[in-house]
């Protein structure tokens, strides 16, 4: 029986990641960096977990010279800092919408008595910021756990974050449901053992979710009775086309 949902936050929660790019670039700006990344740059970037990994791969892999700087991880984190900045200002200004679904979805699962907890590598003043712009500043009493950021060793597609979630539910992963859009996220879930419902994202629509139990454009594209049910049949499903 399903006892919480699992939400991911950037791409799940809300169609976020092109606030975060241009976050991102207005830190990159900010900063006095040349740097620019396109849509098609940042797509390949969202293969990578995190935002301070995201610029870490970004500088060795394109070769910087700011790889070889002796400050280089002080250096990403004040330019992480500044990029967070911005995006909370994004966000906190009405400029992140949930995305189709997701807000009947919780109050769906509200009035069935089902849990709802967040896990998800952003930080968290990011998650902070979009909760309070789009539930009011209702989030605390909406979800009863939110793993975030830096809270756990390795991120997405490690599971880490999803079995401190159990942890903090103390559910096991089969009384609960993960909702993702990526398949870093949906190997973390998958990695913790939790049942995955994937919402593809503009940045994520092209992935491989063979390990889904369900893909959907959206969480209005299933009925909630099927969603909180949370038993999908043995074979996994794929009603997006």
């Amino acid at each position: 029986m399903l006892k919480a949902l699992i939400f991911d936050v950037d791409g799940t929660l809300a169609e976020t990641e092109e606030l975060h790019r241009i976050a991102f670039n207005t830190a990159f700006v900010d900063s006095g960096l040349p740097w620019r990344w396109t849509r098609d740059q940042y797509r390949e970037l969202l293969k990578v977990s995190g935002g301070k990994e995201r610029i870490r791969h970004f500088i060795e892999s394109e070769q910087l010279p700011e790889k070889h700087w002796t400050g280089l991880d002080d250096f990403i984190v004040r330019l992480h800092q500044r990029k967070t900045t911005v995006y909370t200002q994004l966000v906190i200004s009405g400029k992140a919408k949930l995305r189709p679904g997701v807000r009947n979805t919780i109050n769906a699962a509200r009035a069935a008595g089902i849990r709802l907890a967040i896990a998800t590598t952003t930080s968290l003043p990011n998650v902070e910021a979009l909760l309070r712009a789009s539930f009011n500043g209702a989030a605390d009493t909406l979800f009863e756990v939110i793993c975030a950021g830096d809270s756990v060793p390795a991120k997405k597609p490690a599971p880490d974050v999803y079995l401190d979630a159990l942890r903090y539910l103390d559910l096991p992963a089969d009384a609960c449901l993960a909702i993702e859009d990526s398949r870093n996220g949906l190997l973390s879930a998958y990695r913790a053992g939790i049942p995955t419902v994937v919402t593809p994202g503009i940045y994520t629509d092209d992935q491989d979710f063979s390990e889904a139990h369900l893909v959907v454009p959206d969480l209005d594209s299933v009925t909630k009775a099927e969603l909180l049910k949370g038993n999908f049949d043995e074979e996994r499903l794929d009603i997006s086309a």
